[in-house]
């Protein structure tokens, strides 16, 4: 009686575990699917005119502007990226900022508007900016903050800089 009462708990337990990994799983592998984005970067943008366009989005949106100085060949930055599509961040972006993604080349692209944000891109990238829906400079990065990152470091970045 006692092993019949034991079995039927054990079968209990175990479809019940069953049912609670097919609830979770799909949605858990669903957000830790990473795609390397090969165009993130567009080496043909016009920087200049990204950001000004940002600026008239921003300030009409409230918004503040993330400068995300960066390659297609850096890890770290397609990295930074996937941690931007998961939740809370992808909210927080999508409320609260606008992102222009600046291709820096093989650091040797675009190193004027880094220098004019004070973002070292010479000491690696991602390298972060953040304006306010005006233009003016609210952060820049120093010391290759986001090198290798965490998604929940990047939650209290965009949570500390939010319009």
């Amino acid at each position: 009686m006692i092993s019949r009462v034991r079995g039927t708990l054990l079968k209990a337990v175990l479809a019940i575990t069953l049912l609670c990994v097919n609830e979770v799983l799909p949605s858990a592998v669903a957000q830790s699917t990473f795609h390397v984005n090969k165009s993130l970067y567009s080496e043909r943008a016009n920087a200049v005119a990204d950001i000004e366009a940002a600026e008239k989005l921003a300030r009409h949106d409230h918004k503040c502007i993330i400068l995300d100085f960066g390659g297609n060949w850096c890890g770290d930055c397609q990295v930074l990226d996937f941690y931007y599509h998961q939740a809370p961040n992808a909210e927080l972006l999508a409320k609260y900022y606008i992102v222009v993604h600046v291709d820096i080349g093989h650091i040797d692209h675009n190193l004027g508007l880094a220098n004019k944000y004070h973002v070292p891109v010479s000491k690696g990238v991602p390298a972060l900016a953040v304006l306010d829906a005006k233009g003016k400079l609210l952060y820049s990065e120093a010391q290759k903050e986001f090198e290798h990152t965490s998604p929940e470091a990047i939650t209290a970045f965009l949570k500390r800089w939010r319009a």
